[in-house]
């Protein structure tokens, strides 16, 4: 793996740990275009009381408010889990090039994608991104 993808494997993680200790879904994501964070995001969808505050679509809107532009091209996003439907279509609409995660979703994305999606292969900050999702989600059910 490059240095710069186990860079960004810490920033998404750090972000996932925030929006854990604040009671979110675990979930970080950045924006990286010419090798450059443009964007960082987690869930805020408890605190802000909105549906649609996922960490992709946040870190797409501060990305686009930052290069002042809606379309993102040759950007690549990271981010701890695999992207639901809606940020996927998200994803599209900001021409975003790339997306790489950590852990997989239970649900597969039905859709064929124009952009590229990859899971990293670092087994071990993956086991670590899901098991902070089910940690998540075991307190939440006790």
């Amino acid at each position: 793996m490059l240095e710069s993808g186990k860079k960004y494997i810490d920033e998404i993680m750090r972000l996932a740990k925030k929006a854990y200790k604040e009671g979110e879904v675990p979930i970080g994501a950045i924006i990286v275009k010419d090798d450059k964070i443009i964007a960082r995001a987690y869930n805020k969808k408890e605190k802000k009381k909105v549906a649609t505050y996922h960490a992709e679509i946040l870190a797409i809107e501060k990305a686009s408010k930052k290069i002042k532009d809606w379309r993102l091209n040759g950007s690549i996003m990271y981010v701890t889990l695999k992207p639901c439907d809606m940020c996927m279509n998200a994803i599209k609409e900001a021409r975003i090039s790339e997306v790489r995660y950590l852990a997989d979703e239970k649900g597969e994305i039905k859709e064929k994608s124009v952009i590229k999606i990859t899971k990293f292969k670092d087994e071990k900050m993956s086991l670590v991104s899901e098991n902070l999702i089910k940690n998540f989600f075991r307190k939440k059910r006790k």
